[in-house]
């Protein structure tokens, strides 16, 4: 009698066993797809897209008079929104924490000046290019600077951890001091004030700088970088990317991406890599 019921045990047996692994695979793959959630999913459902900008780098993200921010940066994150058919939370970031944001989903995209190197290309992806953008080393035009060997035993402002901080590391004597600060403003009121002899910033910021205080007399010196702006995406959001990209050609073609240039930096966007 026991014998006979054995083989009906072991036949049992391997079906509970694979019924398990398979109930196993099943919820692994369950578990997948809830962490293949995507950032446009999530944007879609929830009606809302958070996107990281800059308050502190005029014309690009700056507050207005009315304490709301704007700018190009601002402009092109709206215009995103409203192509998605979502609202836009704009989050306010500095140079040094806008990808972190974009790591620690606080942002699900950043449009901060962002340039694209091999360094950042490793850890965040990076969209078309909307808009120019270029660094470089502006003095008072007492100040003869015709190379970067003549920047020896001057001190200069730079905003920690921008590109131009990056840049100019690469190429400057050992002489030179660098100053830095935590945010734009920090730098250019400190180079305003005479604590440095340079500054290292965007020709975007200088030229903000040229008009309010003409006094400085400060000019272009040296180009650091010729770095177009980038919307910055999370690493394996290719959904959310190609929507963007598919919007920024549009604009582009549109002609979208020329008036915002001309509106907010004084001239065409010119040639933008893709």
């Amino acid at each position: 009698m026991s014998h006979a019921v054995r083989p009906s045990v072991r036949a049992f047996l391997p079906r509970r066993l694979l019924l398990a692994v398979g109930l196993g695979l099943g919820l692994g793959v369950l578990s997948l797809g809830a962490q293949a959630q995507t950032a446009l999913d999530t944007i879609t459902k929830s009606k809302t897209i958070k996107i990281a900008i800059p308050t502190d780098y005029p014309p690009y993200g700056f507050v207005g008079p009315d304490m709301k921010p704007q700018g190009l940066d601002v402009a092109m994150a709206e215009l995103i929104a409203a192509k998605l058919g979502v609202k836009v939370e704009l989050v306010p970031v500095t140079s040094a924490n806008r990808i972190p944001y974009l790591q620690t989903k606080k942002a699900d995209l950043v449009i901060s000046t962002l340039g694209k190197n091999p360094e950042r290309e490793k850890v965040i992806a990076f969209s078309s290019a909307y808009a120019p953008f270029y660094q470089a080393v502006f003095a008072p035009k007492s100040l003869a600077i015709k190379s970067f060997a003549d920047l020896a035993g001057k001190t200069v402002a730079v905003t920690r951890g921008a590109m131009e901080d990056q840049e100019l590391a690469k190429v400057a004597p050992t002489t030179l001091e660098f100053k830095r600060f935590e945010d734009n403003n920090a730098t250019i009121a400190a180079f305003a004030a005479g604590q440095t002899q340079v500054v290292a910033t965007s020709a975007a910021v200088a030229g903000n700088l040229m008009q309010r205080q003409p006094g400085l007399n400060i000019e272009y010196k040296l180009l650091l970088k010729d770095s177009p702006c980038f919307i910055g995406v999370a690493k394996g959001e290719d959904a959310l990317l190609a929507k963007v990209n598919a919007i920024v050609a549009a604009a582009k073609q549109g002609g979208e991406l020329e008036a915002l240039s001309k509106k907010w930096l004084g001239r065409g966007a010119g040639e933008l890599p893709l």
